[in-house]
């Protein structure tokens, strides 16, 4: 490896990998300390303050994760065998959290029995009420003063779709879901969302630019890390491209909060995974991990389309979500604009009902292409792979297909013909963008990467804090679990 030069170096005590949602809430508690100092390298643009934020980061009924969008790393992947795609992860400061749809809720109760035993459900609800202020809903389940705002549409500001499809499920015997943050949660019900005034409220805008001026607080945007660096075991620091400039940071401590992808892309361009498949790109082992990039999960997503039998309005900054039904293992979502207006540039131009697979037992893998960090890795999701997913999710296909022709969704929506076939299935199968579990936490290090506080096995000064040390994907949108662990990681360090 080629050394920068002397004066291409910068020290920090931290330095923290990655300034999306789990970033972001790291580097802004770790720098509460101010004899720590603290570095924050973000790949993508950065904004000191939410007014500089360009209209589609600011309006949170537009999600900019399209072809050509500014704001994001896009990756090839594999979402079926044979089956090719591609998907958007955020690159700019906030990370994914700054392009999402301000979907914020929690992993179930029963998610956390597969987590290890410090992180179960009741240890893990005061860092769950620590990152949130919830205008609905008081008492043990809910904070009043943290830095997210949470809240939900009231129901007279649905949009028709959603008023339509919460009638039907209700018709059709789903109980009624008003806190979808409580302990038992299932039904149809309103989205916590972490929006206010039609604007996100990401970990970034919550938790960092309030302390950008703190003197041990430094974030470098437009910044690349490339490698982590060792010496005998040890992280040195790690290595950064700028532009046709690299320089090394030298720190004591390095967080990986990259992203369930790119973390696992970076540890291995580092040394870090299958020795196998390391040495096979010419990369020297540091710590043999297998669990790196293997056996990960994310939730399936079939969409319905159909037209609407009327003009239908949407006004300004909506939420893509107000409203979903939630089983044990399905989740519907009544978008309230085709993915041609969320999405721009995305040319899907037909509104659509999601129905998405929240316990999948399927699981993919990501594998570096080459030892070039420039070169994306191989992602294959493996979607649909166990014969109960397909079954769960057909039966999930027909159930919706029932719910979009029962009496107040048929008078607003005429929707297209719905087959239960495999290959159907197939053709309409998308991700939620939700990857999990990519370098899971556990005690083998054979089957995962980092142990119950977040440090990676087998060396010393390195942690990880993001969705990728998920065992699984939650059955709820991963975000507010992820900004939990960020909180609950800060705390070990």
């Amino acid at each position: 490896m080629v050394q920068p030069p002397a004066d291409l170096e910068d020290t920090a005590d931290v330095v923290v990998v990655g300034g999306g949602s789990c970033g972001s809430v790291l580097a802004g508690r770790l720098s509460e300390n101010p004899d720590r100092s603290v570095m924050l390298v973000e790949s993508g643009p950065g904004h000191r303050i939410p007014a500089e934020f360009p209209p589609e980061l600011a309006d949170a009924g537009i999600l900019p994760v399209g072809p050509g969008s500014g704001w994001i790393w896009p990756y090839p992947v594999e979402l079926t065998v044979g089956r090719a795609g591609w998907i958007a992860r955020g690159r700019v400061l906030g990370g994914s959290g700054a392009v999402n749809g301000g979907y914020f809720v929690r992993a179930g109760v029963g998610d956390f029995d597969h987590w290890p035993a410090s992180w179960s459900y009741e240890n893990v609800l005061p860092y769950f009420r620590a990152i949130e202020t919830d205008a609905d809903f008081a008492g043990p389940w809910h904070g009043d003063a943290g830095p997210i705002p949470v809240r939900r549409e009231p129901a007279e500001r649905w949009h028709p779709v959603s008023a339509a499809f919460a009638e039907a499920a209700r018709d059709a015997g789903h109980h009624d879901d008003p806190d979808k943050n409580a302990p038992g949660s299932h039904g149809i019900g309103p989205v916590p969302l972490n929006i206010r005034d039609g604007v996100r409220v990401g970990p970034a805008s919550a938790y960092l630019l309030p302390h950008l001026d703190r003197p041990n607080l430094a974030v470098r945007p437009d910044s690349t890390v490339t490698r982590v660096l060792f010496s005998e075991g040890s992280v040195t620091g790690v290595e950064v491209a700028t532009g046709d400039t690299v320089r090394m940071i030298r720190a004591g401590a390095v967080i990986l909060t990259a992203g369930a992808i790119a973390t696992p892309h970076l540890l291995m361009l580092s040394g870090i995974g299958d020795a196998e498949h390391l040495t096979g790109l010419g990369i020297a082992v540091v710590a043999d991990l297998p669990a790196v990039g293997s056996d990960f999960s994310d939730h399936p997503e079939v969409v319905l389309p159909y037209r609407y039998r009327r003009p239908v309005a949407r006004t300004t900054r909506t939420p893509a979500l107000q409203v979903t039904l939630n089983t044990d293992e399905i989740e519907m979502r009544p978008y309230t604009a085709s993915f041609g207006d969320l999405i721009p540039g995305s040319g899907i131009g037909k509104p659509c009902l999601g129905v998405v697979l929240m316990k999948p037992r399927s699981r993919g893998e990501i594998r570096l292409a080459s030892a070039d960090p420039r070169d994306a890795p191989r992602v294959s999701y493996r979607y649909l792979e166990s014969v109960e997913d397909r079954k769960a999710l057909s039966s999930a296909v027909g159930h919706a297909a029932e719910l979009m022709h029962a009496g107040p969704m048929s008078r607003l929506l005429d929707p297209e013909p719905v087959e239960l076939s495999g290959e159907w299935l197939a053709d309409r199968l998308g991700t939620s963008l939700h990857l999990s579990g990519s370098c899971r936490m556990g005690t083998d290090d054979r089957t995962s990467v980092v142990d119950d506080r977040c440090r990676v096995h087998g060396v010393d000064g390195l942690f990880v804090a993001d969705t990728s040390i998920l065992p699984a994907v939650p059955s709820r949108g991963p975000h507010a679990t992820a900004v939990m662990v960020a909180e609950r990681a800060s705390t070990f360090l």
